[in-house]
Parts: C-alpha cells; sequence; structure tokens
C-alpha cells in the first residue's frame, strides 16, 4: 500500500459505532410511541435477532453482562460449582460465575486463534473425577469462532453445560464436520449463547444484550429472570384468580430488561449487519494483504472461513513502542486482553503470572487496530503506512 498523503481529520479508534439517518429516525419513533420499555419493539427486536442468528429463541437483556449472569442464574451455577472458560476474555466471561458463587477455572488459549484450547480443556477435565466440574464458557474471540461441535462432544462426555459467549462474532460461523457453516449462537450446541451490543459491536443499541438458546424451558425461565422473577404468565401462577392486576414474583430475579428506545436502535442496526459484516472483512482481507510480507508483524488466522472481524489483531515484538507510536499519530489501538487471571482481583483468588504461558505470551504482543464499516481505505492505508515506518520497512 502507498504512504497516503494526509494527516487523518479525526482520531482513528480501534472501533466506532456506525449511526445513520435511519437509525436516528428509529429511535426517534420509538420516542414518540406510547412505549419507552415493556413495549413491543423489545419482542420484535428479539425475533428478528434470533431469525438472523439461526436460534428459536432470543431475549433482550440491559447489557452482555447480563445477559451472562442471566445464563449462570438459569443454568443453576451456586456455591461448590466449578465452570471452564478462556484467560484471554473480557472479565465478564469469567465474572458471572462469581456473581453466583462459583468457582472459575481456566484453560490455556491456542496462539494461532487466541480461542480457548478444547485440548486443554480435555487435559483439565480428565485430571479430575468427572462431576468435578459442571460448566463451559468457550468465547468467541476477535470473531474468530471456537468448533462447538467439538465443545459439545466434549461437554456431552463429561457432563457439563455450555455457554456460548458470541459477544464478538454475530453472522461469524465454524464449519463443522459435515462442511456445513454453523452461526455462532445458533443453539445446536452450546445451552445458551450471548451477544453483546457495546456501541464497538457489530450491531449496537448503546448499551444491550442477548441470550440466544434452543431450550424452551431455560428460554422461558430467562424472561422471569430478566424482570425480578416476576411473571404475569396465569399458567404458571402458584396462587391464581386473583384478578386482572395479578403477577408473581417466583424466584429472586434482576431488572436486566432493555428498553423499546434501545430495540429501536438494535432493529435498525440489525438490518445492515451483513453490509457490516462484508466490509469487516473486506478491510480485514486488505489488512492480510498489507502485512502478510511485513517482517515483524503476526496476524491471528488470517482468512479464516466464518470469521467475523470484530477486532483485528497483530502481534509484535515492541507492542509499548508500536501503541505510543501510534497514538502520538492520532491512531488509538487498545490490547485485548489483558488475561482475567492477571487482574489483582483473580490474583487475591490464587492465579498467578505463569499459570497460563500461552495466554500471556499472546498478551505480551498483541494489538488491535482501527476496524470499523465506516472506516475508509485511504484511513486504513495511514495505519498500515504508520506501522511500516514503525518498522523501517
Amino acid at each position: 500500500m502507498p504512504t497516503p498523503p494526509f494527516f487523518p481529520a479525526h482520531p482513528l479508534p480501534y472501533g466506532r459505532q456506525h449511526v445513520t439517518d435511519a437509525d436516528v429516525a428509529a429511535v426517534a419513533e420509538a420516542l414518540r410511541g406510547d412505549f419507552l420499555t415493556q413495549g413491543p419493539r423489545v419482542a420484535e427486536f428479539e425475533a428478528q435477532f434470533a431469525a438472523y442468528i439461526g436460534a428459536r429463541y432470543a431475549v433482550a437483556v440491559s447489557n452482555g453482562t447480563a445477559a451472562l449472569h442471566l445464563c449462570a442464574l438459569a443454568l443453576g451455577v451456586a456455591p461448590g460449582q466449578r465452570v471452564i472458560t478462556s484467560p484471554l476474555t473480557f472479565a465478564a466471561s469469567a465474572n458471572c460465575v462469581l456473581y453466583c458463587g462459583g468457582e472459575v477455572h481456566f484453560a490455556d488459549i491456542d496462539p494461532a486463534t487466541g480461542l480457548l484450547d478444547l485440548a486443554q480443556v480435555r487435559r483439565l477435565l480428565a485430571a479430575h473425577p468427572r462431576g468435578h466440574f459442571q460448566g463451559l464458557i468457550p468465547v468467541n474471540f476477535a470473531g474468530l469462532a471456537v468448533d462447538m461441535e467439538q465443545a459439545r462432544a466434549l461437554a456431552d462426555e463429561f457432563g457439563l453445560w455450555i455457554i456460548e459467549d458470541a459477544c464478538h462474532a454475530p453472522g461469524g460461523s465454524f464449519v463443522d464436520r459435515r462442511g456445513q457453516a454453523q452461526r455462532c449462537g445458533n443453539g445446536r450446541f452450546a445451552d445458551l449463547a450471548i451477544f453483546s451490543f457495546h456501541p464497538v459491536k457489530h450491531i449496537a443499541t448503546g448499551e444491550g444484550g442477548m441470550v440466544t438458546t434452543n431450550d424452551e424451558a431455560l428460554y422461558r425461565r430467562l424472561l422471569r429472570l430478566r424482570t425480578h422473577g416476576i411473571t404475569r404468565d396465569e399458567a404458571s401462577f402458584v396462587n391464581p384468580g386473583e384478578g386482572g392486576w395479578y403477577m408473581e414474583m417466583q424466584e429472586l430475579g434482576y431488572n436486566y430488561r432493555i428498553s423499546d428506545i434501545n430495540c429501536a436502535l438494535g432493529l435498525s442496526q440489525l438490518a445492515r449487519a451483513e453490509a457490516g459484516l462484508a466490509r469487516r472483512r473486506q478491510l480485514a482481507a486488505r489488512y492480510d494483504a498489507a502485512f502478510a510480507l511485513l517482517a515483524g508483524v503476526t496476524t491471528l488466522a488470517p482468512g479464516r472461513p466464518g470469521h467475523a472481524y470484530h477486532l483485528y489483531v497483530v502481534q509484535v515484538a515492541d507492542r509499548r513502542g508500536l501503541y505510543d507510536f501510534l497514538k502520538a499519530r492520532q491512531i488509538f489501538a487498545q490490547v485485548h486482553y489483558i488475561p482475567v487471571h492477571r487482574m489483582p482481583y483473580y490474583e487475591r483468588l490464587g492465579w498467578q503470572k505463569g499459570d497460563f504461558p500461552l495466554a500471556e505470551a499472546y498478551y505480551a504482543r498483541c494489538l488491535s487496530l482501527p476496524l470499523y464499516p465506516t472506516l475508509t481505505d485511504e484511513e486504513q492505508d495511514y495505519v498500515v503506512a504508520c506501522i511500516r515506518e514503525f518498522t523501517n520497512q
């Protein structure tokens, strides 16, 4: 790529929301409507998102962390239960287990992808009696999908449930053993899957999240748990016959609802989700081509089928040097992630530096570059030119 003859007019972050006039109009219409919350747009967003992902049911909630917490509650995580996840993720993937009093355990990553290494999960499971662990939370990192068919087989062998953290991969997929693409969160392999609609994600609602599942019983429990554990379903009442005003709190739930305002924005964004995904893949292919012959810069699984490209990650020896170099040139890269077990809170739980060397080695070299649908080719060329300058190539 040639060095672009310009300095960017505005900072280039690693991710950015794309809000159009149609999005603004959809939100304005919701604001003028009869319902700001608990209205028809919530159910409409759930139905359309479930259809997009290929799952039977979807439950919209206030954010991705709420989605994780509700999943852990619905699956019965309790004190003394042990759940395995990746150390290379946002802390919420692990925290949801702690919220319920459970214990978090980690297995290391595949350094070629950043994904949880299922072979290491197997070794961890095999080192303990069957029943020692209760659950597995694989994370679709950066847009790369875990092979959920293999994860399901492993979980069935050792008696585990699965929460698929698909926050990075709406529209992403893996190829199953029959050669068919399986969309992330479609419910065929995980008991529950979760998504986030934070502004830097593929679909933005401001804040918001979604749980998808093919299990009707879990679906109905999630609906109850997101609204204080309260139901208005007469068929499920313990004490029926009170009157039309009647509702029952049947268990301890939370206020994890999402508003019609958020869902109006989500519906508008969902309508162009595939176009945004296509642009992310186009930009990733341009990065792949630029870095293919650039010494000292490596990428995660370039060109892998089904990659949803929430992030475009490079690895370099002098990560801090490149980070500062780019920042001085209005390019605001980011690091995804500090391994969860290296956070002080988790260190106080007993995890130590060196416990997961592959995740730690990845962390020492990783940097997420600007990648979002409104990034222009010219802006991307500028990012690449700056990296070439830093590496003297």
